[in-house]
Formats: structure tokens, C-alpha cells, sequence
């Protein structure tokens, strides 16, 4: 069965007072594949319309007129224990979420929460209800407690925290999401497969085994690959998880699970865990944890790979630009090369996070786009500027923080560039800012582009020797300049020479 038409049999009621909350939440599970969408403005008519025909899930509010969100969940579930509700509210505290787990709810969002994430936990409930059996749901209506209700919950949370964590590259995140597979699930082994649809064929990408050792593990994964390859074709035509128990794979592996990574619709690798034996079973909780590791982890993935397209195009527009003021000021280009190696250099000195560094790295590259916008003759001027022309050159970093401005994705880089011209006695450009006021990597990229700058020669004067530049520098700790970028910032200078 494909997911279209899987969501296609799917009913959702959406019941909150708010017309126009519902109306986006009914909009936004349109457009995520579930076209079969009820509504209702409160309890009352919400219980109206679940008597006349049950659906497979509620999404409710928890304030409302009439019926309260939470004495709607209990009429549910006195109707159908199995419907899985999802409660929200603007207003969340710890007594109402244990009480929406104790009267059966299956989650609990707090607003404003992500169209994403609603829909995410959407696909999960749903397709964990349609791959469980009546056995199953008759088991879970028995044994099913607030205690493993909250436990669950916990652990979900914990999964969503720990991949929103993920910010290194594609192959430690996978090695990432097989140990919370195999921490999550108590599985003893953990295999994560590539899937190049094209050929049909599965690669080996990572194999583990919790907590012990193997003589040759590549082997032993190879091996894997190969003895559950039509397992594999059959997850990946389905792009759905799949659960066997020993007695399905004849002991083979013991209990399995497999679910598919995907992006845009189009499963991309495949994640399995195998139980530690041929006694110990999976259950429907693993089950659960295992859609819930995949989906966060695919969506995460498509996110990573949507900004890093994204903000690869409008890097290349942006260089671009610069390149245009290099071809008419080639000292702009070799001082914007120079500038970004000393701020990165003393950003690394002074301990900043990676995040900081690849921020700084894209503001002294960008750092003089605004000249663009400044006629050549003033640019090129040889001789030194006239009162007029200066102003003119201070305009730099608000034009090229305008420039930048329609792009969010940069809105702290842009900061970083309006304020590189401030001076720590509050005698800078554009805005006078001072001391700590200046955000500090506008104040790392200032040391570095003025040093460069006083080292370089220029058509109106001679550059300055690194002594004497550094001389500059020191004078004016604490009057133009952070003294403690310029303490770094001269220390790495010192390290050059043998000081």
C-alpha cells in the first residue's frame, strides 16, 4: 500500500474555537497528505460528528466552550479506547499533561508548535495504529498505565531532543542514530544501509554491535546485507516499518526491526535493529521509538539539506557581488581573503564556538559589500578623501547590511557587518555603539580588518610595519578596540615571529 493512499483512508476530526487555528491545521494535514479532514468548533459538536462516524484520530483543543478538551477525550475513549487523541493548549503546565495522559490522550503540544512537528506525529500515531493487530490493541487497552504512558513520552521527547542536537556532518549523524536505535530499543545489533533505487541494490554504510566486539565486523554486516536484502526491497517498496518476531525470520536474527529513512517521499537508506536473541521480542513501544527515530531523522536530514542548498545558492549570489568589486578594486579582494584568515585565527584563540567561527567566516568575507554601491571615484581615489567623500565611505556597512537583510538566514552576519566599524569609546560608524554593546564578533572582525589594513599598501600612503601596526593596536586597547581581541589577536602575531 503506498502512504498517498494509506493517508487517503485515514479520517482526522480537528476541533478547537479558534476558526482560524483550525482552519491552518486543517489546511496544513491537507497538504501533508491526509485530504479526509473533519471539523468541529467545540466538544459538543466534535462528539456529534465522532458518534455519527469514528476517526482514526483527534486533534483537539484544550480550552473551549460547551466541552473542554479533556472531557471530549473522555467520551472517546469510553466510545473507542483505540482512537489516539492528541491534545493542545496555549497554556501547558505539568498537572495538565500528566491528567490528558492519565484520561488516555496520546500526545500533548503546546502552542505555537510547527506545522512539521504536528504532522510528524501524525504519521506516527497512524501508521503505529495500522501496523499493530487486534491482539495488539487489545493487549495495549488492558496493560496500557499512565506510569509507561509518561515513560514513553519522555523517551520520544528525549529522541526529538537528541537529533535536533545533530549538527556535524551526514555520516557521524548516522553513526549518531544507530546508537539511540540501539540504546532506545535494547537491541544487540544495529546495521544502516544506503539505497541506490536506481540499480535496486542496498550498501553497507554502518554496522554496530552493542557492547561487544566482532572478529571482523565489516564482514559480518556484508553478511547482514546480503541475507536480508529482499527484506530490505520489500521495507523500501512499502516505505513503511516492519516488525518480524523470531518465528517470521526463523530465528535468524531473532526479533527485527527495519524502517526507512526518507526524504522528499524517497527512501534514501534503511535503519535495523535485531533483538539480543531468539527469545527476547520486540515490542510495539520498540516499534514506536524506531518511526519515531526515522521520521525526526529523515525530516531533519531534508531540513539540513533544504538550508544548505539554500544558503549554498545565495552564498553564490553574494561572492558574486564581492567578485564585482574586485574586478574594479583588486586591493578589496586580496584585504577580504586576508581579513577573514585573521578573524578566524583569533576566533579560534579565543575559544569560539564552531557556530561563531563559520559566522565570522561569512561576515569578513561579506564584510565590504556595501562597497558596490560607492562610486569609483571615491573607491579608487589615490589621493586621501575630502569630508564628503568619507561619509560617503562610512555608508559601507549599512548598505551592506541591506543588501543582506532579505535573507534570514544571515541575520546575524548582517549585525556582524553594520557594527565592524564601531569603536569601543562609542566614536565608531554607523550607530556610535560602545564597549559591549558592539557584538563581539563585530569587534573580532574590527582588529582584523584594521590591521590588515594599516599592513597594506595603499595609493595615498605606505603600509605600516607589523611592529608598528601592532603598536597601533596596543594603543588603542579599550579606546578603538576590545582589549581582550587585541591581547588574542597580537598573542597569534607574537607566535609567527618565535615570541
Amino acid at each position: 500500500m503506498s502512504d498517498q493512499y494509506y493517508r487517503n483512508e485515514k479520517s482526522i476530526l480537528v476541533v478547537d474555537d479558534d476558526l482560524s487555528v483550525r482552519a491552518l491545521i486543517a489546511e496544513a494535514l491537507r497538504e501533508g497528505g491526509y485530504p479526509n479532514i473533519k471539523e468541529a468548533e467545540n466538544g459538543i459538536q466534535a462528539l456529534e460528528t465522532f458518534r455519527k462516524e469514528a476517526c482514526d484520530l483527534v486533534i483537539s483543543d484544550l480550552k473551549m466552550p460547551g466541552m473542554s478538551g479533556m472531557e471530549l477525550l473522555s467520551q472517546i475513549k469510553e466510545l473507542n479506547p483505540s482512537t489516539p487523541v492528541i491534545i493542545m493548549t496555549g497554556y501547558p503546565t505539568i498537572n495538565i499533561a500528566v491528567s490528558s495522559m492519565k484520561e488516555g490522550a496520546f500526545d500533548f503540544l503546546t502552542k505555537p508548535f510547527t506545522i512539521e512537528n504536528l504532522i510528524l506525529k501524525v504519521d506516527l500515531y497512524l501508521k503505529e495504529r495500522s501496523i499493530l493487530t487486534e491482539e495488539d490493541l487489545n493487549i495495549e487497552k488492558r496493560n496500557w498505565n499512565l506510569n509507561e504512558k509518561i515513560r514513553k513520552l519522555a523517551a520520544i521527547d528525549s529522541i526529538y531532543e537528541q537529533i535536533e542536537k545533530m549538527h556535524s556532518d551526514n555520516d557521524d549523524i548516522f553513526q549518531k542514530i544507530v546508537m539511540l536505535a540501539l540504546n532506545v530499543t535494547g537491541g544487540e545489533k544495529c546495521l544502516l544501509v544506503l539505497f541506490d533505487e536506481a540499480n535496486d541494490k542496498f550498501y553497507r554504510k554502518i554496522f554496530q554491535i552493542k557492547g561487544g566486539h566482532s572478529i571482523n565486523k565489516e564482514a559480518e554486516g556484508d553478511a547482514m546485507v546480503e541475507s536480508l536484502k529482499g527484506f530490505f526491497k520489500k521495507v523500501a517498496r512499502k516505505r513503511d516499518a516492519l516488525l518480524l518476531n523470531s518465528k517470521e525470520q526463523n530465528g535468524l536474527y531473532g526479533s527485527l526491526i527495519c524502517a526507512p529513512l526518507m526524504i522528499r517521499d524517497k527512501v534514501f537508506a534503511l535503519i535495523t535493529v535485531t533483538s539480543k536473541d531468539a527469545i527476547y521480542n520486540f515490542t510495539r513501544k520498540d516499534l514506536s521509538y524506531m518511526l519515531n527515530i526515522t521520521a525526526r531523522t529523515s525530516l531533519h536530514l531534508e531540513n539540513k539539506l533544504l538550508y544548505e542548498s539554500l544558503f549554498g545558492s545565495i552564498m553564490d549570489t553574494f561572492e558574486s557581488l564581492v567578485h564585482s568589486i574586485h574586478e574594479r578594486d583588486h586591493y578589496t579582494e586580496r584585504h577580504s581573503q586576508s581579513v577573514t584568515k585573521l578573524a578566524i585565527n583569533t576566533a579560534r584563540a579565543m575559544n569560539c564556538s564552531a557556530c561563531e567561527i563559520e559566522s565570522l567566516k561569512i561576515s569578513s568575507l561579506l564584510h565590504d559589500i556595501g562597497k558596490i554601491a560607492i562610486p569609483d571615484k571615491i573607491l579608487l581615489k589615490e589621493g586621501p578623501l575630502t569630508d564628503e567623500e568619507y561619509t560617503a565611505i562610512k555608508d559601507h556597512p549599512i548598505i551592506g547590511e541591506n543588501i543582506l537583510k532579505p535573507v534570514i538566514l544571515i541575520d546575524a552576519e548582517r549585525k556582524i557587518i553594520r557594527h565592524h566599524h564601531e569603536r569601543w569609546d562609542g566614536k565608531g560608524y554607523p550607530d556610535g555603539l560602545s564597549g559591549e554593546d558592539i557584538p563581539f564578533l563585530s569587534r573580532i572582525l574590527s582588529v582584523a580588518d584594521s590591521f590588515d589594513a594599516m599592513t597594506t599598501d595603499r595609493p595615498y600612503r605606505k603600509a605600516l610595519k607589523t611592529d608598528e601596526a601592532i603598536g597601533e593596536l596596543q594603543r588603542n586597547r579599550n579606546i578603538q578596540f576590545d582589549k581582550n581581541v587585541v591581547d588574542a589577536f597580537i598573542r597569534l602575531e607574537d607566535q609567527k615571529v618565535g615570541r
